[in-house]
C-alpha cells in the first residue's frame, strides 16, 4: 500500500489509477434503485467525478472553497466528495437526518459555497434557511423527483452540472487532469464534523496523508482486497464510513454497494452477501435483538436447538479467546451447532460470507461481542476517533480479548497520561479544528492527541477503554464505576433499547431505561396486553416487571458494589432530534441529566412514583403535551 501512496497520494489520483487499472472490467459501485441493482465500473465512476468536478469549476468553484454534501448513501454522495477534491476544494458531510438548526450551523460554520443535496427533502431544508446562508451560491440535487416546480436559478440538477463539465472540457482539454495532478498528500482533504456530545459539533480537518496512511496501516493487520464486497449503509458524514467507502475502497479497489433505502438495509445486505463489514455497536445490538425475538416466536424444536447451540458456541469462542486448542469433542459439537443453527442465522442476517467484521464508534458490550463470535462471525473490536482518521487500535487475527479494543495499528503510538487518559500519536492525527484554535491546542497539547477516554493496558499489550474520562463516576463511598459498561450489559436484552446509568457522588447506582418499542410491543401482544402508545406501553405493570427481571439478570453479572439499586422506564425514547443523543447515537449525558433532573432527583429522594408533565416534539416539528406517572422500582 505504501508503494501505491508514493505515486497516487490523493483520492482523485487513486481514482484515476483504478479507472486505468480496472476500466470497465470491474464493478466499483452498485446501487439498488427501483428494485434493480445498478452497476458502475471504475471507468464510469471516474467519468462521473471528472465531469461533475469540471461542471462545478465552470460554475465558479475555486481551490479551498467548501462543498457541503447531505443525503442518504448513494454513488452521487461519493462522486461529489472526490470531484470537490479534484478541483482543489474541500468537501464536508452532514447527517441526512440532521435538523434545520444543525444543517444551518454546519453549512454556515464551514463557509460552504456549494451544497450537494440528494432530493427534495434535503433541498427544502436548505431553501427554508437560504436567507441565513448568504455564502451558498448553488444547490445541486441528484434526485429530480418532485423538483419540477422549483424555478430558483441557483438550483441545478446533478446531470446538468455534468453537462457543464463536458462543455468545459471541450473548451479546455486536459484541465481536469492538470487539477488532479496538482493534488498532493499534505492537502486538506475533508472537514469531518464530530458528533458533538457536549454541544455543537467541531470540524476536524483531515488531510489525504491522515486518511490514507490510516487506511494503509489498518489494511496491513486487517486485510482487504479488490475481490471484497462492502455494503455502505451508515451515514457518509461519519468517519467510519469515510474510512471504508473512500480511503479503503480507493486504496484496494473493493466494491461498495448502496442499499435501496434505509428501510431495506437488512434485506439488501442479505442479497449482496458482503465479505467485510464495519458497524457501530447499535447495529450489532439490533441484530442480536432481532435474533432473540425471532427465537421466541420459533417452534419448540427450533428454540431447543438454539438454546443447545448457543452455549456450545460460547464455549468454543471462549476457548479460542484463551488461545487454547479446542478438543475433538468441542470441535464436533461446534461443527454440528454451526450447520444446524448458526449457518441459517448468519444467512438470515446477511453475514454468511463475512470474512472480517469490526465494530467501533462506541463500546460494544462483551455479551454481544461474544454472541457473534459464538455464531462464527469474525467480529473484532476497533478503537479510534474522528481526530485520528477513524482507527488507532484493532484486534489481531487469533488474538482477541473481548474486553479490550486490541492493539495499536502500525505507525501508531499510544500512551496513558497520569490521569489515565488515552493519548495517541501518528501520521493519521488530524490537522486541527476548523476555525477553533483554542480547542485544537487543547486536543493536541504536548504533541499528543488527547482522546478524552480513560483506559489501561493489559499485560499482553491490549488496550482496555473504560469510558470517557468525564463520564467515569464515583459513588459516595469512593467506588469507581463506568456507566457505559453497565449500560452495554443492559442493552444486550432485546427489550432495552437505550439506558442511562446514574450515581456520581450518590449512595447507589440508578438507571433510566428506554424500552425497545417493537420488541416489547410484540411481547405484550403475545400476552394479550393492550396498549396505545410508547408511553402507555412503558407504564404497564407487566412491562415494568419484565424490565425488572432483565435488570436483575445483569446485576447478577456485576460486582455487588456496582449493581443497579433502582430504575424507572422513561415515557419516551431518547432522540437525536431532541439533542439527547448525537447523530451516532451517543448519549449526551450532561443534557440528559439536566432535562430529566426532576426524575433523577425523585429516584434518589426515595419517591416510588414521579409525575410527568412534558412536551414531546415529533419529526415533523409538531408537539404534544403528555401527562403520565413514572414508577420507580427497587432491586
Amino acid at each position: 500500500m505504501k508503494e501505491i501512496l508514493a505515486r497516487h497520494d490523493s483520492f482523485p489520483k487513486l481514482l484515476a489509477r483504478n479507472a486505468e487499472r480496472f476500466g470497465d472490467r470491474k464493478i466499483a459501485m452498485r446501487e439498488k434503485e427501483f428494485g434493480i441493482w445498478q452497476e458502475f465500473t471504475w471507468k464510469e465512476y471516474h467519468e462521473h467525478v471528472k465531469y461533475f468536478s469540471l461542471g462545478l469549476v465552470s460554475l465558479g468553484l475555486a481551490p479551498n472553497d467548501k462543498v457541503a454534501i447531505i443525503g442518504d448513501n448513494q454513488p452521487e454522495w461519493v462522486w461529489a466528495e472526490v470531484d470537490a477534491q479534484a478541483a482543489g476544494a474541500i468537501p464536508l458531510g452532514l447527517y441526512q437526518d440532521s435538523t434545520l438548526k444543525e444543517v444551518a450551523y454546519i453549512i454556515d460554520h464551514s463557509d460552504s459555497t456549494f451544497v450537494v443535496a440528494e432530493d427534495q427533502e434535503q433541498v427544502d431544508k436548505i431553501l427554508d434557511m437560504k436567507e441565513q446562508l448568504p455564502k451558498v451560491r448553488y444547490i445541486v440535487y441528484s434526485d429530480p423527483r418532485g423538483m419540477r416546480g422549483y424555478k430558483e436559478p441557483f438550483l441545478l440538477d446533478f446531470k446538468e452540472v455534468e453537462n457543464f463539465g463536458r462543455e468545459l472540457e471541450q473548451r479546455e482539454p486536459g484541465l481536469y487532469e492538470k487539477k488532479v495532478a496538482a493534488t498532493k498528500l499534505e492537502d486538506l482533504a475533508l472537514i469531518c464534523y464530530t458528533s458533538g456530545t457536549t454541544g455543537f459539533p467541531k470540524g476536524a480537518m483531515l488531510s489525504f496523508r491522515n486518511l490514507l496512511t490510516m487506511a494503509a496501516n489498518l489494511i496491513e493487520v486487517d486485510h482487504k482486497g479488490e475481490k471484497d464486497e462492502f455494503v455502505s449503509f451508515l451515514p457518509l458524514a461519519w468517519i467510519g464510513e469515510q474510512m471504508m467507502c473512500l480511503s479503503s475502497a480507493l486504496l484496494t479497489g473493493f466494491t461498495v454497494n448502496f442499499p435501496e433505502k434505509p428501510e431495506t438495509v437488512q434485506e439488501n445486505i442479505r442479497e449482496v452477501g458482503p465479505t467485510i463489514m464495519f458497524s457501530p455497536p447499535r447495529i450489532w445490538e439490533n441484530m442480536t435483538s432481532t435474533v432473540q425475538v425471532k427465537v421466541m416466536d420459533a417452534s419448540w424444536l427450533k428454540r431447543a436447538m438454539y438454546h443447545w447451540a448457543v452455549p456450545v458456541g460460547y464455549e468454543y469462542a471462549d476457548t479460542v479467546f484463551r488461545k487454547q486448542k479446542p478438543s475433538a469433542g468441542l470441535l464436533l459439537r461446534h461443527r454440528l451447532a454451526y450447520y444446524l443453527v448458526f449457518r441459517a442465522l448468519k444467512d438470515r442476517l446477511g453475514l454468511l460470507r463475512i470474512r472480517t467484521a469490526s465494530t467501533g464508534g462506541a463500546a460494544l458490550g462483551p455479551d454481544v461481542f461474544k454472541f457473534f463470535n459464538a455464531m462464527g462471525v469474525n467480529l473484532k473490536q476497533i478503537y479510534g476517533q474522528t481526530e485520528i482518521s477513524g482507527i488507532s487500535c484493532i484486534h489481531r487475527e487469533g488474538d482477541i480479548n473481548f474486553d479490550s479494543v486490541g492493539k495499536p495499528i502500525p505507525e501508531t503510538e499510544i500512551t496513558l497520561s497520569e490521569s489515565g487518559e488515552i493519548l495517541s500519536r501518528s501520521s493519521s492525527v488530524f490537522l486541527g479544528y476548523y476555525k477553533n484554535p483554542e480547542e485544537t491546542a487543547k486536543t493536541l497539547s504536548g504533541g499528543w492527541l488527547h482522546s478524552g477516554d480513560a483506559g489501561y493496558f493489559t499485560e499482553d499489550g491490549h488496550l482496555i477503554v473504560i469510558d470517557r474520562v468525564k463520564d467515569v463516576m464515583h459513588l459516595n463511598d469512593a467506588t469507581r464505576f463506568s456507566p457505559q459498561f453497565i449500560e452495554n450489559k443492559l442493552k444486550f436484552s432485546p427489550y432495552i433499547k437505550e439506558c442511562v446509568c446514574l450515581g456520581n457522588e450518590r449512595d447507589f447506582i440508578a438507571s433510566m431505561i428506554c424500552i425497545d418499542y417493537p420488541n416489547v410491543g410484540k411481547w405484550a401482544e403475545s400476552r394479550r396486553i393492550s396498549y396505545t402508545t410508547y408511553t402507555d406501553l412503558a407504564s404497564k405493570p407487566e412491562v415494568v416487571d419484565l424490565i425488572m427481571k432483565e435488570t436483575a439478570k445483569v446485576n447478577e453479572t456485576l460486582p455487588a458494589t456496582t449493581r443497579i439499586k433502582k430504575f424507572c422506564l422513561l415515557y419516551k425514547e431518547l432522540d437525536a432530534d431532541d439533542d439527547e443523543l448525537t447523530r451516532t447515537r451517543k448519549v449526551r449525558r450532561a443534557f440528559v441529566g439536566e432535562r430529566y433532573k426532576h426524575v433523577i432527583e425523585g429516584m434518589y429522594a426515595g419517591e416510588m412514583s414521579i409525575p410527568i408533565d412534558a412536551v414531546i416534539k415529533y419529526q415533523d416539528g409538531k408537539t404534544s403535551k403528555i401527562k403520565t406517572t413514572l414508577v420507580v422500582k427497587d432491586l
